[in-house]
């Protein structure tokens, strides 16, 4: 999901296209958050790892 995310900006980044922009950082946002969460031992959707 992070890795989507920066794509999305790159390319929102270069093409111009702001809602291209707002989606691939709230995709990386949500990201990390999920990573920070599994990190630290908290159950993400279940599992210890959301990966």
């Amino acid at each position: 999901m992070i890795i989507l995310g920066v794509i999305l900006l790159l390319i929102g980044l270069v093409a111009g296209l702001p809602f291209l922009w707002t989606i691939g950082a709230v995709l990386a946002l949500i990201g990390v958050a999920l990573l920070i969460m599994g990190s630290v031992g908290h159950e993400v959707a279940g599992r210890r790892h959301y990966w």
